[in-house]
């Protein structure tokens, strides 16, 4: 089958290739590909230096698509076993959600993983404690940024602040309904700006995708304001793999710091939200901006420069 491969670890990009077609193990099935998305974790998983990266090379990437089953069904699906991925024409699965008649693919393709990521931890905390009044969301100029302040929205999320960079990226978020807050790369500076957003009320929740020294500009924000109940969810890590956390921070409140991602979830829970997810997506509640390639066009794909979210669709 054709197939989208990556030959050695260390960031290459995927060639478009003949490669083996996956073994339809037990409580598996082939399923065809008609569309799957380009996510920042597929490019860390091509690269061998995610966590859940298993060494196996060559290797087909993609972790989520939307597919073909042999009636015809259209599903959204994922859980491939290494060395094959989405990136191909077939794939063995597991799971498959059938979707709602009229979802556009490509929109499901390019918008469950990154969306996913925050709607996971919001409705966590829902279901533990509340609609929140606040969410702070830093990193919120990313594609999973952008999401994060939909899905906030989509829950009834009183009051959103987006932290990033950029003042054109920066607008389209306030766009989109957030508070913004700019932030320049300095720990001080930094702190100051997002201690005045929160003009001395500690947010609710807190949904990172930068972590490092953002994490820090944040923590020591909130180190600051006395007493307030926070949960702060570690999601990404584009500033930095480490950040320091004060351990005055810890004692001097309700504070509980988590991870979201797929080793973090109940997967009962997950498989649920899944399809919740799939209907805000169909019913046009959330906007994800794509654009689609063909999968022989993978290379391009891969290296388009950064804006919507790179879709290979089959053909």
């Amino acid at each position: 089958m054709k197939a989208a491969v990556v030959a050695t670890a260390g960031g290459a990009v995927p060639e478009d290739r003949d490669f083996h077609d996956p073994e339809a193990g037990e409580g598996r099935r082939i399923v065809d590909l008609v569309a799957t998305a380009i996510h920042p974790v597929v490019r860390a998983k091509a690269s061998g230096g995610h966590y859940s990266s298993t060494g196996q090379f060559p290797l087909v990437p993609g972790v989520d698509a939307v597919a073909r089953t042999a009636d015809g069904t259209l599903v959204y699906t994922g859980d491939v076993e290494e060395p094959w991925g989405t990136f191909a024409e077939r794939m063995a699965v597991s799971m498959a959600l059938p979707l709602p008649g009229g979802t556009d693919p490509v929109a499901v393709a390019a918008g469950m993983n990154p969306g996913m990521s925050s709607w996971m931890p919001l409705t966590g905390h829902v279901d533990e404690h509340r609609t929140p009044d606040t969410v702070m969301i830093l990193g919120v100029t990313g594609a999973a940024g952008g999401l994060a302040v939909q899905n906030a929205q989509a829950l009834g999320v009183p009051r959103i602040i987006g932290v990033g960079r950029g003042a054109d990226d920066l607008m389209r978020v306030a766009g989109l309904g957030a508070e913004t807050v700019h932030i320049v790369g300095s720990k001080e500076a930094d702190a100051a700006a997002i201690g005045a957003a929160l003009d001395g009320k500690a947010p609710d929740l807190v949904l990172d995708f930068l972590w490092g020294s953002a994490a820090e500009s944040a923590f020591q924000a909130l180190a600051d304001i006395p007493g307030g109940a926070t949960s702060y969810v570690e999601i990404g890590g584009a500033a930095g793999e480490q950040a320091t956390v004060p351990a005055s921070l810890l004692r001097s409140r309700p504070f509980r710091l988590s991870g979201s991602g797929i080793g973090s979830f109940d997967m009962r829970r997950y498989v649920h939200q899944v399809s919740t997810y799939v209907q805000l997506i169909a019913d046009g509640k959330v906007k994800v901006d794509a654009q689609a390639y063909p999968l022989s066009r993978v290379g391009e794909a891969w290296t388009a420069p950064a804006g919507p979210r790179p879709v290979l669709i089959a053909g």
